[in-house]
């Protein structure tokens, strides 16, 4: 049986598993559409748009020819755009970034398959909505490990997201401040492949315990 060693923030940074350039960096605009559901070309124009774990950036560069305000954050940073009067690129980790305004529109294409603390990413997202913002992203429940998966998307869901099995999408609209009763353990990148075939990484979490509440 394997050992599971979890990686901290630093050494998941550093991951060929986290950097994976197998994965498609260089996907266009229709390609989010498909992958998240959404009419993009109706959604964007006077948009503002975030797009984390972007890639290439090709699709930036599409959305702000369409009249949308975009940014794009991506740990790699292999930008083949460049940067413009409404398209900014950033180069961090996710988590760790935090914008300095709202979104209209927030969306992870495949991302969080390599991020560690996904709950984090989640909960971090829901707070940088616009009133009527919109978040989708792709998200697999078996990329978390924690004592019960059904609890954790029950608890999602009570927090205003949305989960679909089938496609592995999550989402909200509008803004809210969440927090998840979930303590991060680490994230371990030998997990293996996930729905997509390409490796991915698996986050560890346990649940709070509330140790002035006997019935916790």
């Amino acid at each position: 049986m394997r050992t599971t060693r979890l990686l901290g923030s630093a050494e998941l940074d550093a991951s060929p598993v986290v950097a994976n350039i197998a994965m498609n960096r260089g996907r266009r605009l229709a390609s989010y559409s498909r992958e998240l559901g959404l009419n993009l070309a109706g959604l964007l124009p006077g948009a503002s748009w975030l797009d984390l774990c972007c890639g290439e950036g090709h699709a930036l560069a599409e959305a702000a020819m369409l009249g949308a305000d975009v940014t794009g954050v991506d740990l790699v940073g292999h930008f083949a755009v460049p940067p413009g009067k409404n398209v900014e690129l950033v180069v961090a980790a996710v988590p760790g970034w935090r914008p300095a305004r709202k979104f209209d529109l927030v969306t992870a294409v495949h991302g969080l398959h390599y991020v560690g603390d996904k709950l984090k990413f989640l909960a971090d997202v829901a707070g940088w909505l616009t009133d009527h913002g919109r978040f989708a992203a792709s998200f697999d429940v078996a990329s978390v490990h924690t004592e019960s998966r059904r609890k954790l998307l029950a608890t999602l869901r009570s927090q205003g997201f949305v989960y679909d099995s089938r496609k592995k999408l999550i989402s909200r609209t509008g803004p809210a401040a969440i927090e998840l009763p979930y303590e991060y353990l680490g994230a371990d990148d030998k997990a293996g492949p996930n729905y997509t075939g390409q490796p991915a990484v698996v986050s560890h979490y346990r649940v709070y315990v509330d140790c002035t509440n006997p019935d916790s």
